[in-house]
């Protein structure tokens, strides 16, 4: 992985740019707590787009996220038969699930882009189902099946935006 900055070092500028970060956690408690790590660096308007196979930790990441930034990680379920819920929070959180959707082109009746352009934090899992429709730009994390209870997390960035928050997080798991 590589990082992005222009810190100048005898003289030269050192141009690093951020890739992907991968992470493995092998517990529920410790996806938990990668997803709060994520949510120190959320802001309003920001977009968190999960991918991954059923049961691969998509909900237990945003159930970190949501606690990170004040809601009862209880509160935090799999919105699958409502599509989308909002949690009140320090910053509002929107959360989808677009397990169900048959078409890409049902959830423009929800008027999904409202929330994902609001003032909180839209969290997208299922995010594949959206095709044509995804945002140009977001926090991407794939999660991954490598053990019964391990999961394997990758993250990348689409957009400036989101490679800054890439290297930020990424000063997190530093600290």
């Amino acid at each position: 992985m590589t990082r992005r900055s222009n810190r100048r070092k005898s003289g030269f500028v050192v141009l690093l740019i951020f890739k992907a970060m991968e992470i493995t956690s092998d517990s529920v408690q410790k996806t938990q707590k990668i997803g709060k790590l994520i949510a120190r660096n959320l802001k309003k308007g920001d977009i968190v787009c999960l991918f991954g196979d059923l049961g691969s930790g998509k909900t237990v990441l945003t159930k970190g996220i949501g606690s990170a930034l004040g809601v009862d990680k209880h509160l935090v379920t799999s919105p699958t038969f409502v599509l989308i819920r909002k949690y009140e929070a320090k910053i509002p959180i929107y959360h989808f699930d677009l397990y169900r959707l048959n078409r890409a082109e049902d959830i423009l009746d929800l008027g999904y882009e409202e929330y994902l352009f609001d003032e909180g934090i839209s969290v997208i899992e299922w995010a594949d189902k959206l095709g044509s429709l995804l945002p140009r730009e977001f926090l991407k994390i794939e999660l991954r099946f490598i053990g019964e209870k391990k999961r394997h997390l990758k993250i990348s960035a689409s957009g400036p935006r989101y490679n800054k928050l890439l290297e930020d997080i990424h000063e997190n798991f530093g600290n």
